[in-house]
Order: C-alpha cells, then structure tokens, then sequence
C-alpha cells in the first residue's frame, strides 16, 4: 500500500484519460486492490481546444487547465500526469502553479524508448499538427540523442489528423489503416521505431493487428503510465 495519491489532469480528450487510467491499472504490478495507485482522475471535456489556442485561432486552455490542477491539489495529489501531449504546450505556467511534480509525457517517451531497446538513432514522431509545430518532442528528443524524423505534410492532412478526429469522434476501428500507412512510411525512412505523440493515436494503433507494422511503437499513454508507477516505486517493473 502507498500514501502516494496520483493527480490526473484529462479530459484531453476523454477516451485518452479513461484508456490512460485503464493503462495505469493493468501495468501496475498488484495481487488486490490495495495493490494499486490512489488516482484522482481530473476529466473536463469543456478545456478549450489546445491546438487553435497555440496557433491564435481559439481561447486560452490555460484557466482551465490551472483549474484542474487547483481540484488535484485540493484532492490530496503528490504529482500529476496529463495523458494530453498537446497540453504540454503549457507545461512551465502549470508546473509553476503546481508546486509538486508534473510528471513530463515527452520524458516518460524517451525512458520508454530506451526500454524497447532503442537509446538513440533515427526515430519517427507522429501527432497532431500543433504538437510538432512546436517541437515538443523534437527539441527534448533530439538534445538526449535521437534524430526525429515526422510524417510529409500531405500525410499529416490526409491520414494523421482525420485519425485522431475520427478517435475522438469514438470511430477508433477506421484510424488503424491511416495511422499504420504512416508508421511504416516512417519505417521506409529509416526509422527504427515510432513515437505516437498523441494520446489519440495508440487508441487507433491498438484496434488493428501488430503485426501490421514495420517497426515497434511507443505508445506515451502506456509509457506515461509507467513514469507515473515508477514516481509511486522506484523499483517496479511495470
């Protein structure tokens, strides 16, 4: 048992919050319910969208957002996860306003990536069109070692970003096909894993048949999880 109470900041979509605690609960190591990590799931559908925001075409997520972390706070939190990468835009202001740790997905991505056996090279990164705008991943990634490598532009507008609406549309099954064309488009490039640096796209990848594709994925919702099992014990296998 631990006195360790997990904050989660969501809604970011909804299905990524919910697959996210889903995740947390089959990773941890447990044998009863006592076993398992207090959380306190945050989920609230109405954050303004954080892609418009970051390119000036909608309102600030950032009360909103400030908000949920005052809720967690008062919950009895120790730190928080957001399974939301495009939130991360607003990592710094919510840290701030936390004052306890904010257990960063883009650094829970890179342990994962070392995990599957890949410490460095050639990487693809797949998310939403403002995520990679503003080199989340690229900037943190690629200071640790890795060289990044996203989808072509026509990919993003033909595939990735008509996936992810289609998964928070809850219309999961039809995202499998696009999003793997791209993994492996990646793979072609030279890319010996994939980063899915949205909390929509392992939703997809999920649905369809591993086997489809070229090389192994990374999936920071699961990887997410895990940082925030290793934040409750340091030494767990998860």
């Amino acid at each position: 048992m631990t006195d360790k109470v997990l904050g989660v900041l969501g809604g970011m979509g909804p299905l990524a919050s919910a697959q996210f605690m889903a995740r947390l609960t089959l990773l941890t190591p447990a044998e009863r319910d006592q076993d398992h990590i207090p959380a306190v799931l945050w989920s609230d559908p109405r954050i303004p969208d954080r892609g418009a925001a970051l390119i000036g075409q909608g309102p600030d997520p950032l009360p909103w957002l400030v908000r949920g972390i005052d809720g967690l706070k008062a919950a009895g939190c120790g730190a928080i996860v957001i399974p939301c990468n495009t939130a991360h835009g607003w990592y710094d202001p919510l840290a701030k306003a936390a004052g306890m740790p904010i257990l960063h997905i883009v650094d829970a991505a890179a342990a994962d990536l070392r995990r599957i056996g890949v410490p460095q090279g050639r990487i693809g990164l797949m998310g939403t069109a403002a995520t990679l705008a503003m080199k989340l991943y690229q900037n943190r990634l690629a200071a640790a070692g890795w060289e990044i490598i996203v989808p072509e532009p026509a990919q993003m507008d033909r595939l990735v970003m008509p996936s992810i609406a289609a998964v928070k549309a809850n219309r999961v099954a039809e995202a499998f096909i696009p999003l793997a064309e791209v993994v492996n488009s990646l793979a072609s490039r030279g890319a010996t894993a994939v980063v899915l640096g949205c909390t929509e796209i392992p939703i997809a990848i999920q649905s369809g048949p591993a086997e489809a594709l070229r090389v192994p994925v990374v999936d920071t919702i699961d990887a997410l999880a895990r940082a925030a099992i290793h934040w409750v014990r340091p030494g767990a296998i998860a």
